[in-house]
């Protein structure tokens, strides 16, 4: 058996590094593009303001829910009440 030196470029040494440099390169993009799940990001603190708006949330919806219990209002209107009483809420404690 004999080898030829015209041998095709896909049979040459040069052919298999440039698979190994798109191999690292789609590897690195990958991991680039994924750098969310494999890095950790670090929480925010909760701001006062939201704080705020949630304590405001839960107090207002704490007593609809007791409304509804006592049966002073029925699910619809409790479900009005509540979208009022978020924007009462946002509207005390506006987002930064």
């Amino acid at each position: 058996m004999t080898t030829s030196s015209s041998g095709s470029f896909l049979d040459r040494p040069a052919a298999r590094l440039l698979a190994l440099g798109v191999a690292a390169a789609s590897l690195a993009l990958a991991l680039y593009i994924n750098r969310a799940d494999f890095l950790p990001v670090a929480e925010e603190a909760a701001s006062p303001q939201d704080t705020a708006y949630q304590a405001c949330i839960d107090e207002r919806y704490e007593g609809i829910d007791q409304m509804i219990s006592d049966g002073v209002v029925n699910e619809s209107q409790a479900t009005l009440f509540k979208s009022r009483a978020e924007a009462l809420c946002r509207a005390t404690n506006p987002p930064q």
